[in-house]
């Protein structure tokens, strides 16, 4: 073990011994396996709540507070006119198969991700790229067709991590990322292994090996903690069971917020729901509090807007569509559907979607709007309702961080296609002053809530369950990670 803080020091002999005894490997739960461990082409966040930060790291990084730090690029210049972006690599960083990790790499991960085939599920944040130019082995300059404001924090997404071409062919089945942690091995339907990376650029983990467990059922959840089979379960499913956790000494739990709008998606060009009046009276219809207390068991915060509630630059705009039934009948008249009408909701298996469908059923249906529920897996989900479109309602938690942009897409699952949006999310992009962009995410968020594209429920709450002596697990999810870097035991 070796103990920065004790570097060269005399009292460094005396603390050897406890510290050898540590305990210096993990085992943590998470509720989703991965679909395949590729990072940068697939919309599955749980590729990253495994991989972000552990095995890739991009040029960029988010903290566990949601800020934006170095990672592969020790420092960067930025041009006066905002387009170019200048990088300095770290230098003798080595991939896991032990090559180098410099200029090429970068040059091959951003023109892989912004090409015509690329099959990166977050290719937007690479669109303004117009030109990367390898400079020298640790200098790389990015050119944008346009300044954007948004570039580092798009570099800190998992989308954006940095690959090389010797390995990017079994990448899917052998991430080989520069992390502090290595991939080991992948039991498909059980678990994942890494350790430690002793060639890391960076500091060494407390940590010399870890095993990510999938266990989807909340009931096997609950019994694996109780039997202290693992050490930790983040993103832990069963809310009801939080109490007994909290009252036992052995465990801890964090309960952090996400990135996650929790939303009742509509499909705008679906008629009734292409009716604003028909898609307001579906918000007044939602008892948002009573979702969150009959789904969630309380945790979660109601949002009025697709915007973190945790964002300096949210504005509260619940009262735009709180529940009142009697209103929600009046809009369903008012725009010809005084008997109601029937659609479909497509339902995925979290159970804040299970869970809160059958509420919000129950709450549409009192204002005389039926709907016919399908419960879907993720791969038909993703097939049938963001690809296909193929649906009236559904409900999802958007965990991607800062993602309103996805409202100015008018081909995006839900369909809106507002010119006026789109225009305000292009002056965004090119706007950098902090005071001028709040003025236009908060005009932004408005425009969002008074066309009522979607019903806003809450922002997902992420709670992690714990042995007592583990430190340094990230309490909030600024994205989807499970970042085991500073993760150590106290005992």
């Amino acid at each position: 073990m070796t103990h920065h803080f004790l570097r060269g020091v005399a009292i460094a002999a005396l603390l050897s011994a406890p510290a050898m005894a540590q305990q210096t490997d993990l085992t943590i739960a998470l509720q989703l396996e991965p679909p395949h461990l590729d990072p940068t082409s697939a919309a599955a966040g749980a590729i990253d709540s495994v991989l972000y930060s552990n095995v890739f790291e991009g040029l960029t990084r988010f903290m566990s507070d949601g800020s934006v730090v170095a990672g592969l690029a020790e420092s960067w210049d930025i041009s006066d006119d905002g387009t170019t972006y200048t990088f300095r690599l770290r230098d003798g960083v080595t991939f896991h198969d032990g090559t180098t990790m410099d200029a090429d790499d970068v040059k091959f991960t951003l023109d892989r991700a912004r090409a015509e085939d690329s099959a990166n599920a977050q290719k937007a944040l690479f669109a303004g790229i117009s030109e990367v130019t390898v400079i020298d082995p640790t200098t790389v300059e990015v050119a944008l067709s346009a300044p954007d404001g948004n570039f580092l924090f798009n570099m800190a997404w998992g989308d954006a991590v940095i690959v090389a071409p010797e390995s990017i062919e079994n990448i899917k089945q052998n991430p080989i990322g520069t992390g502090p942690f290595k991939f080991g091995s992948w039991v498909q339907g059980d678990r994942i292994e890494i350790s430690r990376n002793a060639e890391y650029w960076g500091d060494a983990p407390a940590l010399e090996a870890a095993t990510f467990k999938f266990i989807s059922d909340p009931t096997a959840a609950f019994a694996a903690i109780m039997a202290q089979d693992i050490d930790a379960f983040a993103g832990f499913p069963a809310p009801e069971n939080l109490p007994q956790f909290e009252a036992d000494p052995r465990f801890q739990v964090l309960v952090g917020s996400t990135e996650g709008e929790t939303i009742l998606s509509t499909n705008n060009k679906m008629p009734p729901l292409d009716d604003v009046r028909v898609r307001q009276a579906i918000a007044h219809a939602i008892d948002r509090q009573a979702i969150i207390n009959g789904a969630m068991f309380g945790l979660g915060t109601p949002i009025g807007t697709h915007f973190a509630p945790h964002n300096p630059d949210y504005v509260d705009l619940t009262a735009k569509s709180n529940y009142d039934p009697e209103k929600s009948k009046a809009l369903l008249a008012e725009a010809g559907f005084a008997d109601g009408f029937t659609t479909t909701l497509k339902l995925p298996p979290p159970s804040y979607a299970r869970r809160g469908g059958e509420i919000i059923a129950a709450q549409l249906r009192a204002v005389g709007i039926d709907t016919e529920i399908t419960n879907l897996e993720w791969a038909q989900w993703l097939e049938e309702v963001f690809r296909g479109k193929d649906f009236g309602l559904t409900i999802v938690s958007h965990t991607e961080p800062f993602d309103i942009g996805i409202y100015a897409r008018p081909d995006y699952y839900f369909q809106y296609d507002n010119p006026a949006f789109q225009e305000l999310m292009t002056t965004l992009g090119a706007t950098s002053d902090p005071a001028a962009r709040s003025e236009l995410l908060a005009q932004a968020q408005t425009m969002i809530a008074d066309d009522y594209v979607n019903g806003y429920l809450f922002q997902l709450a992420f709670p992690t369950v714990a042995d007592a002596r583990i430190q340094g697990l990230w309490q909030n999810a600024p994205t989807q990670a499970t970042d085991l870097t500073g993760v150590s035991w106290t005992e």
